[in-house]
């Protein structure tokens, strides 16, 4: 039979470990569904937002709990366990920070300076899907594999500058 402080013990490592994936799902869940090139349903979409809008407060909260259960839990842990509760307040810790950044911007980051090529020597597939746009006699053909990526490119089309968005 357990004792007392054992079973609160238990409870703290519990309430430790919830702590600290309630603080990491808040930055990795939008990060998961939102990537690209898979299929995302509208009801995932929101979910992900839904968190990716609240994720600042959720997982400061979370850090801040984690940060004193942590502290509770410290120093009647041995070595290996110390470990798993430093790792954890780092893993917290940084969903926190990361929560903070817009990291949409490092996965979808603008096209520079685009590159086309002539239909000829294009490597697409038949099958493959574009975005077309022409002004007078100057067309552009944009894959949708590199704009769901990329999610945005400004050109300049038959002398006209345009936002090409996906």
């Amino acid at each position: 039979m357990r004792t007392l402080a054992q079973v609160g013990r238990y409870l703290l490592w519990t309430c430790t470990v919830a702590v600290a994936v309630a603080g990491a799902g808040a930055f990795l869940i939008p990060a998961y569904v939102i990537y690209p090139f898979r299929y995302q349903s509208a009801r995932g979409l929101l979910f992900a937002m839904e968190i990716r809008e609240r994720a600042p407060l959720i997982s400061l909260v979370c850090a801040v709990a984690a940060l004193i259960l942590i502290a509770a839990l410290w120093r009647n842990s041995g070595k290996w366990p110390k470990v798993a509760l430093g790792m954890m307040l780092v893993l917290v810790a940084a969903s926190a920070v990361m929560s903070r950044l817009n990291y949409f911007e490092w996965m979808f980051h603008p096209i520079d300076g685009p590159q086309f090529e002539a239909e000829s020597a294009s490597k697409l597939d038949n099958g493959e899907m574009i975005m077309a746009v022409r002004f007078a006699a100057d067309a552009r053909a944009y894959p949708i594999r590199e704009m769901a990526y990329h999610h945005i490119l400004n050109d300049v089309v038959g002398g006209v500058p345009i936002a090409v968005t996906y």
